[in-house]
């Protein structure tokens, strides 16, 4: 059985590099590009030789570089307790996180979209038990909703393929994007619930 290189020697030393070129992917990412190994191991001022020895090709370079923040949720202790205002305030953080991490998200849904790519790492559906606890307080309220069902009807309507629709082809600015999601995800919500009696 092969020891991976970065498991021999100098492992300290090692780690460093790799986040290096990893550091490195971000930044360019962020400049709008797509790197290949070489372009990331240029940046990071490491031969090429040696950016090879941990990422062989530009797939495994771009899901290193992948976000590595991984909470369990978006909302903090503080978040309100109305399911309305509650999804509301997701929503705001949501649109956040997605820009934040744009230029990686937008490479992940490049690597996801390849015939190859099967379901990536990097397309794991977190994003649905971020809404399912933005929508816990239904539990209570609404125990008939289905929460699993609405949370995947929001997120197929509100997560980084639509934002980068609104922007890219519709032409909304990202603050319009992010109006836009809020109310298709209120929208949904509205739906959920049962009318109210006149």
């Amino acid at each position: 059985m092969s020891v991976p290189y970065e498991a021999t020697g100098r492992t300290g030393q090692k780690a460093k590099t790799r986040q290096a070129l990893v550091q490195a992917t971000r930044e360019l990412l962020g400049e709008g590009c797509t790197p290949q190994v070489e372009e990331a191991a240029e940046r990071a001022g490491i031969s090429r030789t040696t950016a090879y020895r941990y990422f062989p090709n530009q797939r495994s370079l771009l899901l290193a570089a992948h976000p590595q923040i991984s909470p369990d949720r978006l909302l903090g202790d503080d978040a309100p307790a109305d399911a309305v205002a509650r999804l509301d305030a997701f929503m705001a953080a949501f649109s956040r996180y997605n820009f934040a991490w744009e230029p990686q998200l937008r490479a992940s849904l490049r690597l996801s979209l390849e015939p190859e790519a099967g379901r990536t790492a990097l397309r794991q559906g977190r994003a649905i038990g971020w809404i399912e606890d933005a929508l816990r307080p239904l539990r209570d309220s609404h125990p008939h909703i289905d929460i699993t069902a609405l949370a995947v009807a929001i997120r197929s309507a509100t997560g980084i393929e639509t934002l980068i629709w609104l922007v890219d082809i519709a032409g909304q600015s990202r603050a319009e994007a992010a109006e836009t999601v809020r109310r298709t995800a209120q929208a949904l919500l509205a739906q959920a619930l049962p009318a109210p009696k006149p």
